[in-house]
């Protein structure tokens, strides 16, 4: 999920068709040529997910996830160059999961523990080609990380089951952001952003076998080293903003996002574990549609309100589906404020709900494990701007 800035979550996470001040560095660089004072932004959410698991019948066996609080970020800084071109800095987390499903589930043998890392810093620039039209572009620098855990059904000889983690920082990955911002009216804005796909390739990432048997030593041999790529996919956003009335926003964004660049999930390793020198499952993703809509309203000088929803159709298949991201349609519920101290700071809060259908799925494609899975996430958040 993306949470890029409290004030768009605010909105259903709204913002390629409408100025949205510095975070426009992230849902379209064309808009932020407008913006007429130096800014600074930055936020933070805590991200509380709950994931349900139930086995297929007849067994009765359930689990949930015991995940820890997330805490996606972002900071934002645009400078004036002239009256019409501006540069800017954004530092935020686009991409990330944490799961952990600990390990006495019955699922343990393919996955106890999950967390992806992504964090992308995008320079960039943007010009104002008339009072209608501004255009605007970002370098992406992108790093991450990968901590992947399971148990191994191994014992020693305490009877205790064997355990492997693959641990791994990402080598920096490059791509860019890119965006149009057409106003023909006061009332009316329109927005096109491409973000890239970016791949994340992780090289020499270390694997730890504990409580493995000597007699099973050789298929899990210390010093076993690992590399695996990261796809995170483009995103092409279309949006539309409107102004009924001076005090009054409203947005719909379309988010295209292209998660077919996720085919497989691929571990290469240096000595060979459990007798093969890599472990491979099928993804096939689908590219995906996000629909947003969103508004806000200004009920005084100092207090803005906003609302707004989106819907997200899941990119994986039936088949498919496994306990790393046990994805489904999901619908998007959230709320925020801005309140403004003074003529150069405010603070910006937000809240966002997020309930993903109930999903059954095989796993049989993926290597995942066949059950019944339900998510859902709460998602506080607060900003604080500074203009100069």
């Amino acid at each position: 999920m993306n949470l890029a800035s409290q004030r768009q979550i605010g909105m259903g996470h709204t913002g390629t068709g409408i100025q949205t001040g510095t975070s426009s560095i992230f849902f379209n660089p064309g808009a932020m040529s407008y913006l007429r004072e130096n800014g600074v932004t930055l936020g933070a959410s805590g991200l509380i997910s709950r994931i349900a698991y139930r086995a297929p019948e007849p067994t009765t066996t359930t689990a949930e996830a015991d995940n820890p609080l997330g805490t996606p970020f972002q900071l934002y800084a645009v400078f004036g160059i002239s009256d019409k071109l501006k540069a800017g800095v954004g530092v935020y987390t686009p991409f990330g999961s944490t799961v952990n499903w600990g390990e006495d589930w019955n699922g343990r043998f393919g996955l106890s523990q999950l967390k992806l890392e992504a964090i992308f810093f995008q320079p960039t620039l943007s010009y104002q080609i008339s009072d209608k039209v501004g255009i605007g572009a970002g370098l992406v620098i992108a790093t991450g990380s990968v901590n992947l855990q399971r148990v191994l059904p191994v014992q020693n000889q305490n009877g205790s089951e064997g355990h492997i983690e693959l641990d791994g920082g990402a080598d920096t990955g490059f791509g860019f952001n890119a965006g149009i911002f057409f106003q023909p009216t006061e009332q009316l804005s329109i927005g096109v952003n491409y973000r890239s796909k970016v791949n994340l390739q992780v090289n020499d990432g270390e694997v730890a076998f504990t409580n493995v048997p000597a007699a099973a030593g050789a298929n899990f041999q210390p010093g076993t080293m690992f590399s695996a790529e990261l796809p995170l996919p483009a995103t092409l956003s279309v949006g539309v903003g409107f102004k009924p009335m001076d005090r009054l926003t409203l947005a719909v964004d379309v988010n295209r996002v292209e998660w077919s660049a996720y085919e497989r999930l691929r571990f290469d390793f240096t000595k060979p574990v459990a007798g093969r020198d890599f472990s491979e499952n099928a993804r096939n993703y689908e590219d995906s549609y996000i629909y947003r809509i969103g508004g806000e309203y200004q009920t005084t000088e100092a207090l803005t309100l906003r609302a707004g929803a989106y819907y997200d159709n899941s990119p994986v298949q039936s088949g498919y589906l496994t306990p790393e991201t046990p994805d489904a349609n999901a619908l998007g519920l959230s709320a925020g404020l801005t309140y403004n101290v003074s003529d150069m700071f405010s603070v910006d809060a937000s809240f966002l709900y997020i309930n993903k259908e109930e999903r059954t799925d095989t796993g049989a494609q993926s290597g995942g494990i066949a059950g019944t899975y339900k998510s859902v996430a709460y998602i506080p958040g607060i900003a604080l701007n500074f203009k100069f």
